[in-house]
């Protein structure tokens, strides 16, 4: 094999891709071919990354934006022997990607998945596939290292200086969620933050000329980016021309825009059938590996020189920068041991001792308060004992009460701000929290629920990575009275809870919310969205009715009848709650004893024993009503084939409050009348059975 051993190494990470694909009949080889050298040049020669502990806090973050070309990434982490680090941040010496890995690319039980995943691969620092999520999740990533530098760095201690690169494409070009990201790192002057975009102008359905045609630097420069063009993939010494750019911009993110041609990385080779996830077929492979001067029979070759020669670049520098590191840390921990615990607890995702002294119990009021209000109460006393919860609004923390009021805000000229302000960009801002929070940041996005349909991905995606976010959306039902049907939540509800892992609570009262806190704090691997009302809510005296620690265990009862069975149950989450309070209370001097319980939380009461969920709704007990300002999808499980479920069927409507609720019949008598008709049915069906 001919060249020299950069060229070898470059052309090893070709050929393992080349034959991972070919092997699984599945996958995207032209992508991590065109780009090798690209990627090789940035990880022997510059990235700061230490190949034995991937974890270490300021190594550089690299994030594979095409996350379709994953191979690209599983050859660098096996070249470099990357080793695994477990659940609890503990360093193993097994490597995180071995040989046989690769072997088993896209099959079952292999760290080498279809697209890289957070968790599941060490060395990975997000899940990526959805174009656009990850160079989203750099701007956060990078945020989070301007605002950690800020509140933990100190004179003659720079404790975290590193830089972020994404290496993103055409794709991540043409999503939205890029383009609302971009604009906000540019007015952020993201200075650390580096895209390589592989501009190889090709997609599934052909050329990108039949629907991208914009000048993308040009983009770029308008948003505020330094912008670098390399030729050609393959000048090695011009990206690095490119990278040392980045290297002395102060001011601005950089953009290196890096022209590529899908195949052998050969200026006049380009395969449409890369894009479509093919593999390149076994005579293409033979001839791409004649081209390369590689034993055209051999498959997974890895040749003499390349191991060692990773070792002496990214693993000798990584490994030097960290021990610099860690010596710094010993003598910061003796200077500022209080701020050296704290960030320990941070990157291990803890949380500082008495942080729960923040939580207090609301007493009852009748008048009650928006649990809009209560949440931003809460917050504003948890960033008090937190000092890494930080987060905002997509333009809306007047309304969504997300403001924490003795912070600044987070702005190019003030990095220590934690108000963040992310403009009319919701996608983008879920994008960004996600970056936060896998910085280990706790991070919080807030909107209208509404609006969280315009940043559905990068919510599936949080649950997906197991992140703690928080997600705060206000405004949770027809509540929002005269803004009418295109304000109204109806299936929002419905399809958050269909989200594996995440944790969808819509809190009835003060108290509730405080729980609703306590439990998202504690959930170190779900991220939890909060249902937020903007009408107040009354405060239920908890020395009457059950205590909001229930929450806790998803669903509770909240009202009993003082003596014997009840005859029916009512069922309900959020404001819909003191409706069934109400019910309850008048049903009761008709001689019908109902019990109400308030439903919070679906997924963990699911996850609760059999023996506790009978307990809440007894199965005997088939006369029931759930009453919820969203769609009836989903009710069905609770109130039983037979019960009767008080819901929206409809967008809603434009009109003030009290008319919208009569209307739809969230009213008290239209839940006694579902109650008292339950009952008389059941009691005919069981007169029926005698």
């Amino acid at each position: 094999m001919a060249g020299d051993i950069d060229q070898l190494c470059i052309n090893t990470i070709r050929t393992l891709s080349m034959d991972a694909v070919q092997k699984a009949n599945s996958g995207h080889p032209g992508t991590p071919m065109g780009l090798a050298p690209v990627a090789y040049t940035l990880w022997n020669e510059r990235l700061r990354f230490d190949p034995s502990d991937p974890i270490w806090p300021n190594r550089d973050r690299f994030v594979l934006s095409v996350g379709h070309a994953s191979m690209l990434l599983y050859s660098l982490l096996h070249l470099t022997k990357t080793t695994s680090v477990d659940s609890r941040y503990e360093r193993s010496d097994k490597m995180t990607v071995t040989l046989d890995d690769i072997k088993k690319f896209r099959q079952i039980d292999s760290a080498c998945p279809g697209h890289p995943e957070y968790h599941l691969t060490s060395g990975v620092e997000c899940t990526t596939g959805p174009l656009g999520q990850g160079v989203a999740n750099s701007v956060g990533m990078a945020i989070a290292e301007r605002w950690i530098a800020s509140y933990f760095n100190r004179p003659d201690f720079p404790l975290i200086d590193y830089n972020v690169y994404a290496l993103c494409g055409d794709g991540d070009m043409m999503e939205g969620i890029s383009s609302e990201a971009a604009s906000l790192a540019g007015h952020l002057r993201l200075s650390t933050l580096c895209w390589i975009y592989d501009s190889n102008r090709i997609s599934i359905e052909g050329s990108t000329e039949l629907a991208f045609s914009e000048d993308v630097g040009a983009r770029f420069l308008a948003y505020g980016w330094n912008v670098v063009r390399v030729r050609d993939a393959n000048d090695t010494q011009g990206f690095r021309m490119a990278l040392d750019s980045f290297a002395r911009e102060t001011g601005r993110p950089t953009f290196i825009l890096v022209e590529s041609h899908i195949g052998y990385g050969a200026p006049h080779k380009q395969d449409t059938r890369e894009a479509h996830g093919e593999p390149l077929g076994e005579e293409e492979v033979r001839g791409a590996k004649k081209f390369y001067g590689w034993p055209e029979d051999a498959k997974f070759l890895i040749p003499d020189g390349v191991y060692e020669h990773f070792a002496a670049g990214v693993g000798a520098r990584g490994k030097k920068l960290h021990e610099e590191w860690a010596a710094l840390f010993d003598k910061y921990s003796t200077a500022h041991p209080d701020l050296a615990r704290a960030f320990e607890q941070m990157e291990r995702r803890e949380l500082p001792d008495g942080w729960e002294e923040a939580l207090t119990e609301y007493p009852a009021d009748p008048k009650g308060i928006a649990t809009r209000d209560s949440s931003g109460k809460v917050l504003n006393a948890l960033c008090k004992k937190v000092p890494w919860l930080l987060g905002g609004a997509a333009d809306l923390s007047p309304s969504t009460k997300t403001n924490l009021k003795d912070d600044g805000s987070f702005e190019a000229s003030n990095y220590a701000g934690r108000n963040f302000h992310f403009g009319v960009r919701e996608h983008g801002m879920g994008g960004v929290v996600n970056g936060m929070a896998l910085s280990k940041l706790r991070a919080f996005g807030s909107g209208f629920l509404i609006f969280s349909d315009y940043m559905r991905g990068s919510i599936r995606l949080s649950s997906i990575m197991e992140l703690p976010v928080i997600w705060v959306f206000t405004h949770d039902s027809i509540g929002v009275g005269e803004d009418g049907p295109t304000h109204q939540p109806i299936e929002q509800l419905a399809s958050l809870r269909g989200i594996p892992g995440m944790h969808t609570i819509r809190p009835c009262d003060a108290n509730e919310v405080v729980e609703a806190y306590r439990l998202a704090f504690t959930a170190h691997h779900n991220p939890v969205c909060l249902a937020l009302s903007r009408q107040a809510l009354p405060t239920l005296d908890r020395s009457k009715y059950g205590s909001a620690r229930g929450l806790a265990r998803g669903a509770y009862v909240l009202a009993d009848p003082p003596d014997g069975k009840p005859d029916v149950i009512l069922i309900a989450t959020g404001s819909e709650v003191s409706l069934c309070i109400g019910a309850h209370e008048a049903l009761a001097k008709e001689g019908i004893r109902a019990r109400v319980v308030s439903m919070p939380c679906w997924d963990i009461y699911e996850q609760q024993d059999e023996a506790y969920r009978s307990s809440v709704l007894p199965p005997d007990i088939n006369a029931r009503v759930a009453v919820e300002q969203a769609a009836t999808l989903g009710w069905d499980r609770y109130a039983g084939r037979d019960g009767a479920i008080i819901a929206m069927h409809t967008f809603g409507a434009s009109a003030p409050l009290k008319a919208l609720l009569e209307k739809f019949g969230f009213t008290p008598e239209g839940v006694m009348k579902a109650a008292r008709d339950q009952v008389a049915r059941h009691k005919q069906t069981k007169a029926a059975a005698d």
